[in-house]
This record gives structure tokens, sequence and C-alpha cells, in this order.
């Protein structure tokens, strides 16, 4: 994993796409370490778009913090060429993570998702070339309908027993779930809607990293 990758408040966005750099920037600001552009569904040409507006919005808010973009692996080569992108998010069904860490180089930051421990397992083949997983969801979530069974406070250290690399909590996690998680070994927990209906995203970023260094 990057020295200066910190994962603790990781901000995946959603609807509606026009709060997004808005949304982004404000957390960034409060510390956020990864804002991973997702809008779904969406055409690629406003995804570009979006995500240069993202990557504009927080290179000015918090240089530190990464910015990538979920799933479009040759999106995100092309952009970080010229824009605060620095990689993508990718699942075992996007994309073979051989093939992205290939088209990304060895400097940009990969993530995968996972979620049971036989997929944290198989996500552990590629930990030459993933710098995270991420693990859900932690509760029932109608942002992204995975199948799994959520995996609640204890499903967690067993995955970050298992995982080769560092492990991120996704799936309606709260700003206030954050230390309890953290206590379970995590890097990180990953938030949408939180973020995206937070009336001031900037304190609610810098409570979640407070929270994770409390627990260190």
């Amino acid at each position: 994993m990057p020295s200066s990758l910190d994962l603790r408040c990781y901000f995946v966005t959603g609807q509606p796409a026009a709060d997004v750099a808005r949304v982004a920037s404000a957390a960034a600001a409060g510390g956020a370490g990864v804002i991973q552009v997702r809008s779904k569904p969406i055409a690629e040409p406003a995804l570009e778009r979006l995500a240069c507006e993202v990557a504009d919005a927080v290179a000015a808010a918090n240089p530190r913090t990464r910015v990538l973009i979920d799933d479009n692996v040759p999106l995100a080569a092309h952009l970080m060429q010229t824009h605060h992108i620095h990689g993508a998010h990718i699942g075992l069904d996007d994309m073979d993570p051989r093939a992205a860490r290939e088209l990304l180089g060895p400097n940009a930051i990969l993530g995968l998702t996972t979620g049971t421990l036989a997929l944290v397992e198989a996500a552990n083949a590629y930990a030459d070339v993933i710098d995270y997983v991420g693990a859900g969801p932690f509760r029932p979530t109608p942002t992204k309908d995975s199948g799994r069974a959520p995996l609640g406070l204890d499903g967690y250290p067993p995955l970050v027993a298992a995982s080769k690399v560092p492990v991120v909590a996704i799936g309606d996690v709260h700003a206030s779930d954050a230390a309890a998680l953290a206590a379970t070994g995590v890097a990180g927990v990953a938030i949408v809607r939180g973020f995206m209906r937070a009336e001031d995203p900037r304190a609610m970023a810098a409570g979640i990293v407070k929270d994770f260094e409390a627990a260190s």
C-alpha cells in the first residue's frame, strides 16, 4: 500500500451528481483520505466530466486526498495523466486485477471488492497488485445490492485476520459506527449516503478520522 494512502475516511460518491464535487471538496477538507467517484447508471462521457470536477475540487481542498474511479480502469489510467486522480476500484467481475494494474501502472492505487471470507482469501492471490479490499455490506443497503449477508461488527475481525491487505468496511456505514469498526481492525470506513446527506461533510470527515486516531 502506498505510504500516502489513508483509508480511514473513505467517501464513495452518490446522487445527486450535481452535489458530488461540493461534498467531495468538503470531505477532503475535513481529512477524508480517499474519494471514489461512483455514479450509476452513468454514461462514460458524464463519468469523465464528473471525475474531472471531483478531482479539481479535491485537489484545491486537500491535495493529500486520493481520488479513485469506480470500475472504469481505462478511464482512470487516462485521467491520471492530466488530473488529480490516482487509480481505480474494481470487482473481480469487472476486470482481472493484474490486467488493471498493468493499465494503471505501478504507482497507482487499486482497490478490490470482497465481502466474505472466501472472497477475501481469493483476493489474497492478488495481494501483490492490489492495495486494499472493500468488504461489506456492514448492514443491508440499497446503494449496492451484492446479495451477500450483512457482516455486522462480528464479521470483520476474521476478514481482517485473513486479508493480506488492509480492509475497508462498507455498506450503510454511519459516521457513528467509525469507532466500533476501527476496533475490529479495519483500516477505514467507506460511506456513501451519509456524506451525501450530511449538513457538514467536513465536520463528518474530521470526526471519523478522530475516531480512528483514538482507536489506534
